[in-house]
Order: C-alpha cells, then sequence, then structure tokens
C-alpha cells in the first residue's frame, strides 16, 4: 500500500537540510546575488549538504559507504533544495549518476570507488546526456553533447557509447559552459574523448540509463513541489502584509479563489509527488505509472504556482530584487527536464493501455 505520509525520520532529515540552506542558500540573499555572478555553486553548501549531513550518500548502501536510506528520503532532500533552488548537483549526481550505477548490479572495483566517493560528498558525476533527455541515446559512438546540467564542476562522467556505458574523468572531456535559461543550474556542452574506463556492455548500460532517468524523473516530481510549496506560502504571505485601499490583498474575494486552487494543486501534487517516491523506494512494479504521473501533473503546477507568485507580488515581482523570477525560471526549466508533460502523459497513456485511436 502507497505510504503518502512522512516519516519521522523524514521529518527529522527535512528540519536538519531546511536549516543547513536556511544559512547557506537563503533566495533572497545568497542564490539572487550568485546567480547573478555566473558562479551558482557554493562549495561549502555542497560539503556540509553531502558529507555534513550525508544527504549525498542515502541512495548507496552502507556497504558501499552510503546511509542506506531509499528514494523517499532522497525526496525530501529535493522538496527542501527546491523550496531555495539551491544550486547543488544532488539530482544529477546523487540521484540520476548514482542510480545509473547501482543498477549496474555487480559492479566492478571502479565503480565501487566511485559510489564511496559520491557517497561521501568527495567527488560529483553526471550522465552525459542532456537535461531534457527522457531515455537513453541510440546507439553509436558519443560525440558532443549540449545541455549537461551541473557538467561544470563534475569530477565524472557517465558516457554511453555503442560499445559499453564508461567512466571519464573530467581530464579526459570537454566542457564548454553555455548560457541557461535556469541561473541556478549550469549547463554545458561536453565532448567526451576516446579514453575512459569500460564498466559496462551496451545493453546493460542502457538498462542502468534508463533505471537513472526513471528515478531522476519521479524525485525531479519533489523538487517541483518545493519550489511550488514556496511560491504558495511566499505568495500569502505578500497578500496578508500588502494593503490597499485600507485592507490587506489577501482579504479581496477574488484572489483568496486564486490562491485557494492554487493550495488544492499543490497538496495534489504533494500525494503525486510522494507516490512516485515511495513507488522508485519499494520498488512498486508500477513505479513508472507513478513517475509519469507526477511528471505530467507537479511540472504544471510549480509553473502555475510560480507565475501567480510573480504576477500577485505586483510590482515587486517583475524585478530581479525580488527571488520570484528564480522560482519561475526553476519552474520552466524543470518543466521540460526530464521529459516533458506531453510526453510523460504518452508514456502514461502507453502503460495504461489508453493510446489514442
Amino acid at each position: 500500500m502507497t505510504d503518502l505520509l512522512y516519516s519521522e525520520t523524514e521529518t527529522d532529515l527535512r528540519a536538519a537540510v531546511r536549516s543547513l540552506l536556511s544559512d547557506h542558500a537563503d533566495p533572497a540573499a545568497l542564490v539572487a546575488g550568485a546567480a547573478e555572478s555566473g558562479s551558482p555553486y557554493d562549495a561549502g553548501l555542497w560539503k556540509a549538504l553531502a558529507s555534513d549531513v550525508g544527504a549525498a550518500g542515502l541512495l548507496v548502501p552502507e556497504e558501499l559507504g552510503g546511509q542506506g536510506a531509499s528514494h523517499r528520503e532522497a525526496a525530501v532532500v529535493l522538496e527542501e533544495l527546491g523550496r531555495s533552488v539551491a544550486p547543488a548537483p544532488y539530482l544529477t549526481s546523487s540521484v540520476i549518476a548514482t542510480e545509473v550505477l547501482l543498477a549496474l548490479g555487480d559492479a566492478s572495483g571502479d565503480v565501487t570507488a566511485l559510489l564511496g566517493d559520491l557517497a561521501a560528498g568527495r567527488r560529483t558525476a553526471v550522465a552525459a546526456l542532456p537535461l531534457s533527455a527522457a531515455d537513453a541515446p541510440p546507439a553509436g559512438d558519443a560525440g558532443r553533447v549540449t545541455g549537461v546540467a551541473d557538467a561544470v564542476r563534475a569530477d565524472v562522467f557517465l558516457v554511453l557509447r555503442a560499445d559499453g556505458l564508461y567512466l571519464l574523468e573530467r581530464s579526459e572531456v570537454s566542457v564548454e559552459p553555455q548560457t541557461a535559461f535556469d541561473l541556478t543550474r549550469p549547463l554545458a556542452a561536453v565532448t567526451p574523448g576516446p579514453a575512459g574506463t569500460r564498466v559496462a556492455d551496451r545493453e546493460t548500460g542502457e538498462a542502468a540509463v534508463r533505471r537513472g532517468l526513471l528515478a531522476g524523473a519521479g524525485l525531479l516530481a519533489s523538487e517541483q513541489l518545493g519550489v511550488a510549496e514556496w511560491c504558495l506560502e511566499e505568495t500569502v504571505r505578500h497578500t496578508r502584509e500588502r494593503h490597499q485601499f485600507n485592507r490587506p490583498l489577501g482579504s479581496f474575494q477574488a484572489l483568496k479563489h486564486r490562491m485557494a486552487q492554487l493550495w488544492l494543486e499543490v497538496v495534489s501534487a504533494r500525494a503525486a509527488a510522494r507516490a512516485a517516491a515511495d513507488a522508485l523506494a519499494t520498488g512498486s512494479p508500477d513505479a513508472a505509472v507513478a513517475v509519469a504521473v507526477a511528471q505530467a501533473y507537479c511540472s504544471r503546477v510549480a509553473v502555475h504556482a510560480a507565475e501567480e507568485c510573480v504576477q500577485l507580488h505586483g510590482g515587486i515581482g517583475m524585478t530581479w530584487e525580488h527571488p520570484a523570477h528564480l522560482y519561475l525560471k526553476r519552474a520552466k526549466a524543470d518543466e521540460i527536464a526530464l521529459g516533458t508533460p506531453g510526453r510523460h502523459k504518452e508514456v502514461l497513456a502507453a502503460l495504461v493501455d489508453l493510446q489514442a485511436p
């Protein structure tokens, strides 16, 4: 039976991560300034999150140096990262790349060592795939790949070639930063060199990449939930404090209706995101269905919440000084990440045999 509630452990983890992010990644003060600088990453934030809190190793078994937790706990971390739009390579390294490596099964010593490093926060890894990728690439020699998220700070790259899955060190690839719409999640073009360590054949590597992308899409819904929650809470706070005609803005019935509707969407998104995380954590045979539902729904809710946040803040919401624009950009970027809502609807239709005639 699907469990949508948060456990005591998950609640404690949320409190620890939120406290950390409030010190290192306050949206109004720190994140916006870092975004403007062109270098949003904070090494101190990542060290604290990955090693001090132990968030980077949540999906890694204890015998490999991780925390031995599950996707439910990782989802809580991503909710909080979404609430703060923190520039951390958690989704790409601690979820997608880690899941790909774990899916290899009886891995080689290179994979085992890398998993230990990722779990401890000593290194980060990314799959050499566009952020928009929804499936493993077709067979062929890996060439230049554009739109690779968090590649600018990655230490190891997972490259799927015609003959298998390879690990390439930073020195074995060329990384060219690109202009990203979401300033808190940098993109880059990656050109793998001919070297690398082969860790799986093509069939095994392709299945592992698909597993990593499925987990990434499922937990991305939790990040989208965090974005939507912050936008709703900030909008409610602003409309309570902002007065017009000697009345709080939030007291006007039309605005009440809009925020009530948004609240219903957010709580529904929470149910969808939690269902996806629970399905991944328990290895449910319906995990693909839960992930498709979560992505198809949570993407739209995050964008709607961010748009309402900008609009209901009035003039200040349109300025660079207010962090609302960071949430709108993250929501719009996440909407096309790991498959668009339309594609996830098509996948869902195929999974439940509801294809159009």
